[in-house]
């Protein structure tokens, strides 16, 4: 017997009592933990989440949908943005008013091209308010993973109550584990040995969040 062959047989007895399935488990894991930290009304979730936002240095915003092209379009305006970045499906009256062209992802649109843009609009697939993440998963109003990476600003809509959930535990029960998922708490920031606090390294230096009254 060689060392493959002992190891391979190692994690067969150590597997032995363990239930074998086909991609779904046969029995139910426990899931026991609290699924949320105390009960809160859908309003105190919502104000929970632009709270948590805003301490991770995301800048947020309110809005209803008669103001929201009007809003990105300051927004895009204050951030000196000629151009703009959107997904496939971004809904176009969201960038109605807005004066910057419109970049559409598509595949050739090289990592350089790409970095040439201000500014990406995107949706989001859930918002969690306990810890303040927006999660993206890829869908046609959100883009591939790159578009929100890559320009130094980003502007997010969450659709407001219905994409916004307490907890972590309750978001993951509505994404799906085989999509791309982005998980953004806050723009992009790293720190050195001494602390010192760096942004824009990994993503977008600046976010801002649109709370959209649904």
């Amino acid at each position: 017997m060689n060392s493959r062959e002992r190891i391979l047989g190692r994690v067969r007895r150590a597997l032995a009592d363990v239930p074998s399935h086909d991609g779904s488990y046969e029995e139910a894991v426990p899931r026991n933990y609290l699924r949320e930290h105390g009960k809160r009304t859908l309003q105190e979730t919502v104000d929970l989440l632009a709270e948590n936002l805003a301490d991770y240095r995301a800048i947020v915003h309110r809005t209803d949908a008669a103001d929201l092209p009007l809003l990105i379009t300051r927004l895009l305006a204050a951030h000196g943005s000629k151009e703009m970045l959107v997904p496939p499906e971004l809904p176009a009256w969201w960038t109605a008013a807005a004066d910057p062209v419109r970049i559409h992802d598509r595949a050739e649109l090289t990592p350089q091209r790409m970095d040439r843009v201000a500014s990406v609009v995107t949706g989001c697939a859930v918002a969690i308010a306990e810890t303040g993440t927006l999660v993206l998963d890829g869908s046609p109003d959100q883009g591939r993973r790159r578009i929100s990476l890559i320009p130094d600003h980003h502007i997010c809509v969450v659709r407001v109550p219905s994409q916004v959930v307490a907890s972590v535990p309750q978001a993951l029960e509505r994404l799906d584990p085989t999509r791309p998922l982005t998980w953004i708490s806050g723009p992009s920031a790293t720190s050195d040995i001494e602390l010192d606090r760096v942004e824009g390294v990994h993503g977008p230096r600046t976010l801002e969040v649109i709370l959209l009254d649904d």
